[in-house]
C-alpha cells in the first residue's frame, strides 16, 4: 500500500497490525514518533488537538513481536496505538510523517480485508477522527504535490516495476477466470440498484464480498462500472448538464469519461488499491483522422492502477460499450479488452498528457500517435498483426494501394471502402456479411491477408477492415481503419467485394463434396449475357448461389440465378443484365443434412462486356432453389423427364413436358410469371395435365412472349401438404398469343384424356367435335343450350358433334360415374360471343 492510499484510508477509525523489517524498527531520520507517555501529554494539552485547516496524520508502528516481548500481557496481533492528530504542522513535519507510511508493508493480499476489519475496542478508543474523508484526501493530494516539489524528483510509474514487466496474460489467462466474481457483481449490482443504494463504500463492500485478492477486487469494481454506468450521450452533446459527482453518476446510472474515471478511483480507494486518473487524447467519439492534436486540449480520462508494484491501464468508459453517433445513442456492450490492457496495445487509441503514463520502454510522440493505423479491440483479441501500411494515410501508386494483415489462426476477412468522412467513428462497427460494393481484390494466404485497393475516382477514401474467426457465425467486426488518397485513378471497372477469402474453388471445396468445376480462378468472360457453371460433386449436395454486381439491386440479382441440383452435378445458370464485373459465390451442404449450415465452396469473378440480358428476359421472381429434374424428383419417384434441363425454350408458344410417376403420387402444377399486363384468362387456363398409367403429360400454351415459371408439386404423404418437386423456366419467343385450355374440375382424374377440342374457347354458332376418354363413366354429355350425349366407340372414347349455339357463354362436359345417375362436371368451355352491332 502506498503512502497516499494509507493516508486516505485513515479518514475513519482504523487499527491495523503491520510488520516492519528489522532495519525498519530503528526510528527513521526526521520521523517524529509518539510514545505512550507523550500520548497522555497530548491528551492533557487541548491546544495540540484543536482543529486546524491543515490536518496532519501521525502513526506509531512497532514490530508486533517486539510488543509481545515488552508487554507479555498484551495479546499478540494488536498493533500499537495509532494516533490521528489534527495540528498545525510545518512542511518538514508533513514530509517526515509521510515517510512512516511509505514504509508500511502488508504481508499478503488476503490479509488486507482482515486487517481493515480488525478494529479492537482498545485501538478504536485511542483513535481520534475529526476530519471528513474528502478533506483528508484533498490534503493528502496537496501534501504529495508539496513533497514532490521539495524533493525535486519526478516520480514515474515505471519506478514501481521490479524486473521484467508483467503483461495482462501473466495476471490471468482469459476473462473466464472471473466468472464467479462477475456473476456476483452483476447480481449484487442489480440488488443495490433496486434498493437505490448510491453510497460508494456500501456498493464496494457488497460487490467485493468474496474477492480473494486485489485482482478480483479490481475486477469487481471495473465490471460494476461497465454494467451499471452508461455513457451520457446527451451530456456529451451538450443537451443536458454533465454529471460529475460520484453520487450523481451512480444515482443517474450515466456519466461521461470523467464520471467513470472518478468513480473508479473512489471505489479503488475503498479496497486499498492505488488508482490514478490519466488525462489524455483518445481516438474515440469526435476524433478526426489526420487532425493535429498538438494544440488541442485533451478530451478523455482513464485510469491506472498499481498491482504488485506495477502499474496497469484500464478504461471502464470504453469497456462499457460504444456510442452510435448515427442514432446518437449508447450501445451497451462489455469489452474486456479495456481491463488491464497491455500498454503496447493501449497506445494505439489512448495517448496520455504525461509521457510516463504510456508505460512503454520507448514512449512514442504525439505525431506518431496521430499517424498510427487505428485498431479496435477486436484487432488484438483476434490475434491480428499489421504488416502494412505503417501509417493510417497512404497514397495510391498507379491508382493502386495495398494493405496486409497477419493472423495466427484461421480468420475470415472483408472490407469496406467509402468516400472520406471526418469522423472516425461513423458507420456500422459490424457486418453480417459484406454486401456493399467496393473497389479491389482481397486474397488470403496461409497466414496473411492482402487487400489490393483500386479506387474508382480521384479523391480520399476511408477503408474499414472487418474480421471474425473462420468457424464463427457472428457478424464480422471492425478491426482497423486507414485512409487512401488517390491522385490518379486507374481506368478499371469496379470489382465486387469477395469476403470469402479466394477466387475459384475454395481449399475446403473437396471436403465439402465439390470435386471439380467448369470454371477456374481466372476471370470468366460472359458471352451473350448468359453464363453456365457446372460443379462435379462426389456425393449429393444442396446448393445456394449468390450473384453480386456493384450497381445491381439484390432483388434483381435474385432473378439472375437458377440452380439445378442433381446427384453428381450442380448447375448454375446466370444472367447478366449489366456490363462489368460480377461475383458468383457458391454455398453447399450435404443433401440429407438439413441441420448443417451452408459453407462457401467457390467464388468466381465474371466479366460481361458484350450483349446483356434485358429486364424482360430475367428469370421469374418466384423460381425456387431446385429447378429441372434432379435429386428431389428422383427421390419422389418422378423419372424419365422429356426435358432434363432447368430452362426450356419454345418458339411456337407451346410445349409438352412428360415424365413418369412411379409412386402414383397426387400431383399439382402451377404456371406463373411476373405480370406486365393482365391476360384475357388466368394463367391456370394455359396449363393442362393428363395422367395415364404412370405417364404424366403437362401441356403448356402461353398467352404471349416472355419468361414463365412452371412449378411441379407432389403430395408425398397421404393427407399431407403438397411439396415442391422442381421448377422449369419456360422461355417463349413467339409473339402470337396461344389459346387457353378448358377449365378443369376435380372430377377430372387419372386416366381421363381429352382428345378434342384442346382449346377452352369455342366459336359461337359452330359445330365442335368432342372426343374424350373417361374411365368408369356410364354416360358423358355436353350441356349448353341443349344437352348432347356423346357415344362410346370401340376404342372406349366418348365422341360426338355439339353445336355451341348463341344463348350460352359456357359448355359443360359432364359424366355419370360409378353407377350413379347424377352428372358430375368434368370441365367447362367458354363460348366466344359475337360482337353486337350498335
Amino acid at each position: 500500500m502506498s503512502a497516499e492510499v494509507a493516508i486516505q484510508k485513515f479518514s475513519f477509525p482504523f487499527a491495523s497490525a503491520a510488520r516492519l523489517s528489522q532495519q525498519d524498527e530503528v526510528p527513521q531520520k526526521g520521523c517524529n514518533q509518539v510514545k505512550a507517555s507523550e500520548f497522555q501529554e497530548l491528551k492533557k494539552n487541548p491546544t495540540l488537538i484543536a482543529p486546524s485547516p491543515a490536518a496532519v496524520i501521525g502513526a506509531l508502528v512497532h514490530n508486533e513481536k517486539q510488543q509481545a516481548q515488552e508487554s507479555p500481557e498484551r495479546p499478540p496481533g494488536v498493533a500499537a496505538a495509532q494516533v490521528l492528530v489534527r495540528a498545525e504542522a510545518s512542511q518538514s513535519a508533513v514530509v517526515s510523517r509521510r515517510t512512516v507510511f511509505e514504509k508500511l508493508s502488508v504481508e499478503s493480499e488476503d490479509q488486507r480485508p482482515a486487517t481493515k476489519r480488525q478494529l479492537s475496542s482498545e485501538s478504536a478508543a485511542r483513535t481520534i477522527t475529526a476530519v471528513k474523508k474528502s478533506a483528508v484526501r484533498k490534503e493528502a493530494d496537496e501534501q504529495r504535490q508539496l513533497q514532490q516539489k521539495q524533493s525535486g524528483k519526478r516520480v514515474t510509474p515505471c519506478a514501481a516495476v521490479v524486473g521484467k514487466r508483467k503483461r495482462r496474460k501473466d495476471l490471468f489467462a482469459n476473462s473466464e477466470v472471473f466468472h464467479r466474481v462477475d456473476s456476483h457483481v452483476i447480481r449484487a449490482g442489480a440488488e443495490l440498484k433496486e434498493k437505490r443504494v448510491y453510497d460508494v463504500k456500501t456498493i464496494v463492500q457488497s460487490i467485493t464480498q468474496g474477492a480473494r485478492n486485489e485482482l478480483e477486487k479490481l475486477r469487481a469494481v471495473w465490471l460494476w462500472l461497465c454494467h451499471n454506468i452508461e455513457y451520457d450521450v446527451s451530456g456529451y452533446l451538450g443537451r443536458s448538464e454533465k454529471l460529475s459527482s460520484t453520487e450523481e453518476v451512480i444515482a443517474a446510472g450515466r456519466g461521461v469519461c470523467c464520471g467513470y474515471s472518478n468513480l473508479c478511483m473512489e471505489m479503488c480507494r475503498e479496497v486499498g488499491i492505488e488508482c490514478q486518473e490519466v488525462p489524455g487524447h483518445s481516438k474515440g467519439i469526435g476524433y478526426r483522422q489526420g487532425q493535429s492534436l498538438k494544440h488541442v486540449k485533451s478530451d478523455h480520462l482513464w485510469n491506472a492502477v498499481l498491482l504488485g508494484r506495477q502499474w496497469f491501464l484500464l478504461d471502464a468508459c470504453w469497456g462499457a460499450g460504444r456510442v452510435d453517433m448515427g442514432h446518437e445513442s449508447f450501445v451497451k456492450r462489455l469489452d474486456d479488452f479495456y481491463f488491464l490492457t497491455d500498454p503496447e496495445e493501449f497506445i494505439d487509441s489512448h495517448f496520455p498528457d504525461e509521457e510516463k503514463w504510456q508505460l512503454l520502454d520507448a514512449p512514442i510522440s504525439l505525431e506518431e500517435f496521430e499517424r498510427r493505423v487505428f485498431k479496435t479491440s477486436a484487432f488484438f483479441t483476434l490475434g491480428l498483426s499489421l504488416i502494412q501500411p505503417h501509417q493510417f494515410h497512404i497514397v495510391t501508386d498507379d491508382g493502386e494501394a495495398n494493405a496486409s494483415l497477419g493472423f495466427s489462426r484461421p480468420t475470415t476477412f472483408t472490407y469496406e471502402i467509402t468516400h472520406h468522412q471526418d469522423l472516425l467513428h461513423s458507420g456500422a462497427s459490424e457486418q453480417k456479411e459484406s454486401s456493399s460494393s467496393s473497389f479491389g481484390l482481397l486474397t488470403v494466404s496461409h497466414r496473411s491477408m492482402k487487400l489490393q485497393l483500386l479506387p474508382p475516382a480521384r479523391g480520399t477514401y476511408d477503408v474499414k477492415v472487418f474480421a471474425r474467426p473462420e468457424a464463427a457465425t457472428t457478424p464480422l467486426v471492425w478491426v482497423c481503419s486507414f485512409t487512401v488518397e488517390c491522385p490518379t485513378p486507374r481506368a478499371l471497372e469496379e470489382i465486387p467485394d469477395n469476403p470469402f477469402l479466394s477466387w475459384g474453388l475454395q481449399p475446403v471445396a473437396g471436403s465439402l463434396g465439390v470435386a471439380g468445376s467448369s470454371q477456374g480462378s481466372e476471370v470468366a468472360e460472359v458471352k451473350e449475357g448468359v453464363f453456365d457453371l457446372f460443379l462435379k460433386t462426389s456425393r449429393p449436395l444442396m446448393v445456394l448461389c449468390e450473384l453480386v454486381h456493384p450497381d445491381m439491386d439484390a432483388a434483381v440479382a435474385k432473378r439472375c440465378l437458377v440452380t439445378q441440383i442433381q446427384p453428381d452435378v450442380l448447375t448454375c445458370h446466370v444472367l447478366c443484365p449489366m456490363h462489368g464485373f460480377y461475383r458468383l459465390s457458391v454455398f453447399v451442404r450435404d443433401y440429407e443434412k438439413t441441420d448443417v449450415k451452408f459453407q462457401n465452396a467457390a467464388n468466381f469473378l465474371l466479366h460481361c462486356k458484350g450483349k446483356v440480358v434485358g429486364p424482360d428476359e430475367l428469370f421469374p421472381p418466384t423460381v425456387g432453389s431446385a429447378c429441372g429434374p434432379g435429386t428431389r424428383t428422383s427421390e419422389a419417384g418422378l423419372t424419365k423427364f422429356s426435358h432434363t434441363a432447368a430452362v426450356v425454350s419454345t418458339q411456337q408458344g407451346k410445349c409438352n413436358i412428360t415424365f413418369h410417376n412411379q409412386r402414383d403420387l397426387e400431383l399439382h402444377s402451377v404456371l406463373s410469371r411476373e405480370e406486365h399486363k393482365t391476360p384475357a384468362f388466368p394463367l391456370s387456363r394455359y396449363l393442362f395435365c393428363t395422367y395415364t398409367d404412370t405417364k404424366v403429360t403437362v401441356s403448356i400454351t402461353l398467352p404471349d412472349a416472355g419468361v414463365y415459371r412452371l412449378g411441379l408439386y407432389a403430395r408425398i404423404a397421404p393427407g399431407g401438404d403438397f411439396s415442391p418437386m422442381c421448377d422449369f423456366v419456360l422461355r417463349n419467343s413467339c409473339d402470337q398469343p396461344g389459346p387457353p385450355f378448358p377449365c378443369v374440375y376435380s372430377a377430372w382424374r387419372k386416366g381421363c384424356v381429352l382428345f378434342e377440342p384442346r382449346v377452352g374457347q369455342l366459336e359461337a354458332l359452330s359445330w365442335v367435335r368432342f372426343r374424350v376418354r373417361v374411365p368408369g363413366a356410364q354416360r358423358v354429355s355436353v350441356v349448353g343450350e341443349t344437352r348432347t350425349d356423346l357415344k362410346l366407340n370401340k376404342s372406349r372414347v366418348w365422341e360426338g358433334e355439339v353445336h355451341t349455339g348463341t344463348g350460352v357463354e359456357q359448355l359443360k362436359l359432364a359424366a355419370s360415374l360409378e353407377q350413379s345417375s347424377d352428372m358430375t362436371v368434368l370441365m367447362t368451355f367458354d363460348v366466344k360471343q359475337p360482337e353486337r352491332e350498335e
